[in-house]
């Protein structure tokens, strides 16, 4: 495990680091997790080894620092994490988000887009919470309440409801989970549902099947955003069924659609069968590398 400075404050976040010479994969958590304790199995398995993997724990949360002063919002998060990168010299990544961390990863994204090779999303929060979702739950808590009622929460996840969660929950700095899950229910004044559908970039949103029916299902496609499925898993997908979601993230970073293609790279090529040709190179280069 490393650790980073952040630039101008007395903290520091910490971070898996596994090597290879792909793009990077930087991998973000959700609410209540960390990329320590979720990701690791998953992002080490053979199929991502020859990508350099980048496995985020946020700050308040994991293994990472949790100062009492730190404003806890989504786009506080992004701001950290776009100089991290930069400080990394992380120029092209493959972004990996969850959860509300797939929301950390949309706000990163638009803060540096020149960065972002693709965006691969777990049910991501898009709009903000509403009853039935855990951060609303939380953030109906009050400043008076919150850190009795978040260990209220961890007992009852540890007495089975889900363990796992209570696990790593236990290693987030309570106001940590309080601040994110009060700035989810916010309306913001430019959502991240509109941000992901501006992003031109290959993008994918990734369901647990337990989670489903979802309006997203044809709502997203809309908007160039592809859309997949994970059978036997809901939103805690990568304790779930770990082995599909590695199947799934797999077939994320081998997409080449040929509109896509066209109309971002081949466009700029007059002639037809150098355009053909361009395109088979792509895709040969793609199942190339990842078969």
């Amino acid at each position: 495990m490393r650790e980073y400075a952040i630039r101008n404050e007395k903290y520091k976040i910490r971070y898996n680091d596994f090597g290879g010479s792909r793009t990077p994969i930087v991998v973000i958590h959700g609410l209540g997790c960390a990329g320590s304790f979720d990701y690791v199995e998953i992002f080490n398995s053979e199929e991502f080894k020859g990508h350099r993997r980048v496995l985020i724990d946020l700050l308040g949360a994991g293994y990472s620092d949790k100062p009492l002063d730190f404003s806890y919002e989504v786009k506080e998060h992004a701001k950290y994490l776009a100089e991290f990168l930069e400080d990394l010299g992380l120029n092209k990544v493959i972004l990996f988000g969850h959860s509300l961390g797939g929301a950390i990863a949309i706000e990163l994204c638009a803060r540096c887009k020149d960065r972002i090779e693709r965006l691969i999303l777990t049910e991501p929060n898009l709009d903000p919470s509403t009853k039935g979702q855990i951060s609303w739950a939380i953030a109906q808590y009050t400043e008076d309440n919150y850190e009795k009622s978040i260990k209220t929460l961890i007992k009852y996840c540890e007495s089975g409801m889900n363990t796992m969660w209570a696990a790593t929950l236990k290693n987030w700095l309570p106001k940590a989970v309080y601040q994110i899950s009060r700035d989810a229910v916010l309306q913001k004044e430019i959502s991240w549902r509109s941000m992901l559908y501006e992003f031109d970039i290959p993008k994918f949103f990734i369901f647990g099947e337990n989670s489903l029916p979802s309006n997203d299902l044809e709502e997203l496609p809309k908007h160039n955003v592809n859309v997949k499925t994970i059978k036997n898993a809901g939103h805690s997908m990568a304790w779930e069924n770990s082995t599909d979601l590695i199947k799934v993230i797999v077939s994320c970073l081998v997409w080449i659609k040929l509109e896509y293609v066209i109309n971002k790279y081949l466009n700029k090529k007059k002639n037809v069968q150098i355009k053909i040709w361009t395109f088979f190179l792509y895709f040969f280069y793609f199942q190339i590398t990842y078969h």
